[in-house]
Parts: C-alpha cells; structure tokens; sequence
C-alpha cells in the first residue's frame, strides 16, 4: 500500500546534503520517491509499507550521515527536530562568537602587523580553535561525505581552510625551505579562520531567516489547545490532554477558550468565532445540533459537546498537513536545480584543481603561492547554498502565505503553474452560487384573506415535510412567533410537494402538477408574476387550498455576493471563462449572464465535465478547475490545476491540489498572483546564485590578475558566500509583505 509521509531531517547543512539523504532513500526498495526540502528540514516520502518501513529509512539516513524523525505523531516529531535545531542553533551561535573573537585578531596581525615579532606562531595558535573546534563541522562532515563518494558544501569549506592551514603552519616552522630558494614563506592563516568565521555567521543568518519561512505552520499547530476538560460517565470534570481524547468523549468549552476537536455540540449555548475555517468576522451561534471545528475560539457562552473528529482527522490536522505536504514538496524548476546542485561541488574541485594547475604552469616567480591561493578561493566562493535555498524557500513563504490568505495549497508544481492558466471552469451550484435554496419571493394573490394565518399554515405543512425545498421556506418562515398547528391528513406527494387538512379545509404546497389536480386557474395577475419569475431561472412553488391559489413562492440558489466581481477580474486577466451545470439550460443562463458569463453548458453529468475540460486541454489551454461536490472530483483531478471551495466535500478537496478555505472565488485571482510572485522571486534568486557563480568563480581563478594584478583575498570570498545565501532567503522573504490584490 502507498503511503506518503513528511519527515523532519537533520544534519543538512546544504543543497548536496538534501541530494545526499534522497539518494540514501530512493536506493531503498519500496520508496517510489522522496523529496527533500532543503529550506525547512524535511523529506516529503512516497513509500509501499509492505515492502519498507520508517524504521529501514531512518537507518539508511543515518548511514548516510544524516537523521531523520520517524515518530508517529508528526508534531511529536517535529517537535523533536525543533528541540535538535534549538540545541543546534545555541551552538552554532556560540561557535560563531568564540570563532569571531579568535579570528579578529589573526585578521589584524595578518593584514597589518605581519613583521611583528612572532606573528606567524600567535597566528597559528590562534587559528587552530577556529578550524578545529568551532568548525570541526565541516571536516566531520566532509569525512561522512567520503565515506559515502559523494561530495557537498562542508566538503569545499574543509579542503579550502585545511589546504591553506596546513600549507601556512608548513612555513611557519619550516619558512626556510622557500627562502632558501628566494621566495617568501607566505601565510595565510586569516583566510582560514576568516573563512571559518564568515561561513559560520552566514549559517547563523541563513538559519534565523529561515525560521521565518514556516511560521504560518507554527500557527496553525497554534490554533488548537494542548488541554481539554473532559466529562465522565459520572459527571464529574477532569483536564486531559488533546491527545488523549478519543470519538464520543464529552467534553466541555468554556467562555474565550478554543475548540480542541471536531464535534456535535450536546447541550448548552454559544457563539463561535470561525474566522480560521470560514473567513467570516462574524460569530455564527452554536446550539444543540450544530457543527464544531478545531481551532476555533469559544466567545461568551459556555457548553458541552461530544468529540466526533480526533488527532489527525480534525479540519485543522487536515489543513496543517496540507500546508506542510505542500512546504515540502518541489517545483518542477527545482528538479534543474538538484541537478544542478549534485554536480556541482565535484564540478568545482576539479575548476579549484585546473586553476592551481594553470598557475603553476603559467605563475611565474610566486607560481605556487599564486596557485595556492586562486584554488582555495574558487572553492570558497563557488558554495552552492544560494542555488539550493532560492526555489524551495520562495516556495516555503509563497505556501505559508496561501495559508494566511484562505488559500490552501496541496503541492508546488501547482503554485508554479497557476499563473500560466489560459480557461477556468467554474461548476455553478456551490461554486458562483451559495449551493443552498433559499426563498427569493413569498407573493400572496390577490393578497390573500387571512395572510397571517396562511403563514401558519403553510410554515406547518412545509415544516413536516424532508424536501429540501421545503426547508427554504421553513428557514424563511421560521422568524414569525406562530403557534404550533394540529394539520390533520397530512400526505408528502414523491415529486410533486404536500397535502394536509387545517379546521376543515385542504390545502396543498408544491408544484403546478399538484395545484391543478383542483383546476385551480391563475389569475391574469399571478401570470405576468410568473411569467417574470420563470424568466429569472427560478423555482416556482405553489400553495393553494381547494378553491383558489392563495401563494406563489420563487426559490433560488442565490448568487454568492462575490461571484461577479471575481470573475470580472479573471476576465480582466484575459482568461476564459466557463460555467458547467446540472441544472437546466433557463437557470444555468440567467446564472451566466448574471455573472458575466459567456460560455456555458447546462444539464453535464460528471464525465461530461471531465470530457470538456480534456477537450479545452486539446486545444493547448492550461486549464483551472473550481468546484465544490463529488460530481467535480473527475473533472478537478483531470485540470491542470484544480481547486476546491473549502465548505465543499471531502472527495472534492482531497482530489484538488488548491481549496479555497472561504469558498470565496475572490481568492482566486489572489492565488494566481501568489503564483506569479513566488516565481518571480524563484527567478530572481536563480539569477542572483548563477551569475554569484559565474562572475566570482573567474574571479577567485585570477582572471584579473593579466589585467590589474588583483587576486580575491580568500577571506573576502568567505563573506561574499555567506551573503549570498542569506540575500537569497531575505529575497524571499520579501514575499511575506507583496499585496496580492
């Protein structure tokens, strides 16, 4: 059986790394693909658990120097990988402040006091707790990388400042050898701890931007409370932890507390603020009956409810696990960039190789010091952090920030694409519409005799019938303080509406077929109103007694309020709009011109809007589909990228790689200019971390030197790299503040 998992990783600490532990994990028999997101320390696993396990994974990772979190509970896991990386950052900031202390000096002695007595000796001494204790990291991890045959970042760092240490603390006790052969014993024991030291303050800056990137998670694992109060069998109350409660436990909210799970609320009374699932600023009013979400916050009232939803099945479990699939997952770009990124570092070995070759057969007088210098510089600069952290980080804010908006977003590929889309197809019931029916017009012929007892009437035959019609004129009706009715005779007619005896009389509500069994006539007035109402799309209900027509009533399912102003703005984009329907040809036009619509089809069956969207995608549209129910699922799995409306069906969201949590299509135009965005961002930080490499590594070679006689100081290459990876995160980061309006 297929399952798909995200683990929490350590130990990377670049691109190669996350190229090292996929490879650990596809080597695995079962693993039909893992992806390693770099940015937030996490492998996104597809694996068959009949023929592998979390425990054969973690053990591969290990081996390949790395580790992975295979706990169950996935907060629980993450929460170990956050306790690592705090231990972890405590560290590294500590490395980099002793590392920079030790360093300063070395810096000030070698750039300016190199004839002082001693220089090289106190440099020496100074050196060596910077390259060996405080970055002992790289060479561990360049060892493991070895061990392995395969290369990454700390491989670069450990042979540049090891190369240039020992070949320094060679001339500092044996100087002669070069003196005696007329050249200078150079030392270069600042570039090997300024290299050090500047690499270490970039992984800090780089580490402490990155925390920025998943804090829409951290929010939403906020939401939900780490305590609940519990009722047992005796009544009596007790505080347990969320994770312990279990479907059918009572348990009980009190005022300004948040919703722990899923539920039925059993008794007592509220308002709830929903704004986390609906958008709404509004409270809505819970009573006996009434729907509960995790995450949402109790006002005043105080009441009991039975747990129906827990752990990982409550809407706010649901929606963490999409924002964290979708964080972990990649772009297509990013594929390149892995490529890229896993040749890169013996790429750059043998360029530091081919310098130090070139100088020493063209160098002249100072050949090797030349040669020495040029080749740690070229692996210096040519680290590939920057081109491992510019897709997946633009990823990590552009998902997080979906979030905060009401946009859900499943996977990568579709925040990637969503800007390309060419036609939308709308379903209209529940999509343009609000997808329930409500009474649009209660007109009384000939204003009826007694209007306010036929209200009574008619609100106690609709009130014991199940149509769902029938529900919208209750709900309408529901406001007036009628006394309860004893209706006598009462028959719900299948496919037609109700019948039933009050003080004598018989009255019946449904449609014409049912009314004209009484050759009841309409009267010249109810005509033209019905004329008019059919014209409009609606459904026309009908209540009568045995003489005459006493009421019509228009149903419709009304058009959300902003429907029309979204789909103006996709038109304003010059994207295509269509509307698909079961509903009838009348109502699915007056829908469509209501809104702004051109192109639409009523009275679809499932696979017809599967079908029409493949034909859209034959003419070489990128197609969008948006719906809400199980009869869009096909269609939403066929589009290129498909979204759900977050009060739809389960079917409907699992299928779509975007839910709209609002069900407002406003957000839609919101998402594709997230979309454009984040690639925009991908793009420029692909830029900056090529054309880094491409104009540093010439550069750190030498290629100035024929014209100006500048060489790049190694320790300059150092701070340049660092810069460059933490420019790339703050340029992403930037995201965070763009309006996506």
């Amino acid at each position: 059986m297929l399952t798909t998992k995200t683990y929490p990783v350590s130990g990377m600490s670049c691109a190669g790394c996350a190229a090292s532990v996929e490879r650990a994990l596809s080597s695995l028999e079962g693993i039909n693909s893992a992806q390693v997101n770099y940015a937030n320390a996490s492998v996104l696993v597809e694996y068959d658990s009949n023929l592998t396990n979390a425990e054969h994974m973690k053990q591969s990772v290990v081996d390949a120097g790395y580790d992975i979190f295979i706990e169950d509970d996935e907060d629980e896991a993450e929460q170990k990988r956050d306790t690592q990386k705090k231990e972890a950052f405590i560290e590294l900031q500590k490395d980099t402040i002793h590392s920079a202390l030790f360093t300063v000096p070395v810096v000030i002695i070698g750039m300016f006091y190199m004839d002082m007595p001693y220089a090289n000796w106190l440099m020496l001494i100074l050196t060596i707790p910077v390259v060996f204790v405080y970055g002992r990291r790289f060479f561990i991890s360049a060892i493991n990388q070895l061990q392995h045959r395969t290369t990454n970042m700390d491989t670069l760092v450990s042979v540049s400042t090891g190369v240039a240490f020992l070949f320094s603390t060679f001339n500092t006790i044996y100087p002669a050898y070069w003196v005696s052969r007329g050249l200078e014993a150079h030392v270069y024991f600042e570039a090997a701890a300024a290299i050090i030291t500047f690499i270490l303050l970039g992984k800090f800056l780089e580490e402490k931007a990155k925390s920025n990137t998943s804090s829409a998670i951290k929010n939403l694992i906020g939401l939900q409370p780490k305590e609940v109060c519990i009722i047992d069998a005796n009544g009596n109350e007790k505080i347990i932890s969320v994770k312990d409660v279990k479907k059918g436990d009572l348990l009980r909210v009190k005022p300004g507390e948040k919703i722990p799970v899923d539920g039925t609320v059993q008794s007592g009374s509220s308002y709830i603020d929903e704004s986390m699932i609906s958008g709404e600023p509004v409270p809505v009013e819970a009573n006996k009956g009434k729907n509960i979400f995790a995450g949402t916050i109790n006002q005043k009232g105080s009441f009991e409810f039975v747990a129906e939803k827990v752990g990982s099945e409550t809407i706010l479990a649901q929606i963490i696990k999409m924002v964290r699939e979708a964080q972990g997952s990649k772009a297509p770009v990013q594929n390149l960039v892995d490529k890229i990124a896993s040749i890169f570092v013996p790429a750059v070995i043998v360029l530091s190789v081919i310098t130090f070759t070139a100088w020493m057969i063209l160098g002249g007088e100072e050949a090797f010091t030349h040669a020495l210098l040029t080749s740690v510089t070229v692996l210096v600069i040519a680290c590939p952090c920057a081109l491992g952290l510019a897709t997946p980080t633009a990823i990590m804010v552009g998902v997080g920030k979906g979030a905060e908006h009401n946009i859900l977003i499943k996977d990568a590929e579709s925040l990637e694409h969503a800007h390309q889309i060419d036609a939308i197809v709308l379903d209209k019931t529940g999509t343009i519409t609000e997808g329930k029916p409500t009474v649009s017009d209660l007109i009384w012929v000939n204003q009826a005799d007694d209007k306010n007892q036929y209200q009574e009437i008619l609100y106690a035959l609709e009130n014991r019938s199940e149509h769902p019609l029938a529900t919208a004129i209750v709900e309408t009706l529901a406001n007036e303080a009628f006394q309860p009715l004893n209706i006598e005779n009462f028959e719900s007619k299948t496919g037609q509406g109700v019948v039933g005896s009050y003080n004598g009389n018989h009255y019946r509500v449904g449609n014409w077929s049912l009314i004209s069994e009484n050759n009841i006539i309409n009267s010249d007035e109810a005509k033209s109103e019905l004329e008019l109402l059919q014209q409009e799309g609606k459904t026309i209900i009908y209540f009568a007694n045995e003489k005459s027509l006493i009421a019509i009533i228009a149903i419709t399912d009304k058009i959300k309020e902003n429907s029309r102003e979204a789909i103006s703005k996709l038109q304003q984009r010059g994207i295509e709009l269509y509307m698909l329907t079961g509903d009838n040809q009348q109502t699915a036009e007056v829908i469509a011109k209501s809104v702004g619509i051109k192109h639409f089809k009523a009275e679809v069956m499932p696979d017809d809007k599967e079908k029409f969207v493949r034909e859209l995608q034959k003419k070489g549209l990128k197609v969008a589909m948006v719906g809400d129910g199980i009869n869009d699922s096909q269609a939403l799995a066929a589009a290129d990228i498909s979204i759900a409306m977050g009060k739809g069906s389960d079917i409907a969201m699992d299928v779509a790689k975007m839910t709209l949590v609002t069900s407002d299509l406003n957000v839609i135009p919101k998402a594709l200019n997230l979309s454009q965005q984040t690639m925009n961002t991908i793009r420029q930080n692909l830029f900056w971390a090529f054309i880094y490499n491409l104009i540093g590594i010439p550069i750190a070679a030498g290629v100035l030197y024929a014209f100006n006689g500048f060489l790049l100081n190694p320790m300059f290459a150092a701070a340049a790299m660092a810069f460059s990876s933490v420019s790339v995160v703050l340029n992403s980061l930037r995201l965070k503040w763009q309006s996506l309006n």
